[in-house]
């Protein structure tokens, strides 16, 4: 009887642990395969990608702010 029930648990143990990491990894299978033959991942640099837009937004506002002001006050108006 106690061998029947530690069968039973260690099983459930093993099939939870198998269906956690099947469904952590098999989304990202393609990435854990390239990682495992040695290829480097870009960096994640999500503030060199704001520095970048932050700086288009201050052109933009900047070209906004030379054009004549009768033109400006048409672009108002629209």
């Amino acid at each position: 009887m106690v061998a029947v029930m530690n069968i039973l648990i260690f099983s459930g143990a093993l099939t939870a642990a198998i269906g956690v990491m099947s469904t952590t990894l098999v989304p990202q299978w393609r990435r854990v395969l390239s990682l495992a033959a040695g290829n480097i991942e870009e960096q994640f640099a999500p503030l060199g990608q704001l520095a970048i837009a932050e700086r288009r937004i201050a052109v933009r506002r900047w070209a906004s702010e030379s054009v004549p002001v009768p033109l400006a006050r048409l672009r108002a108006a629209a």
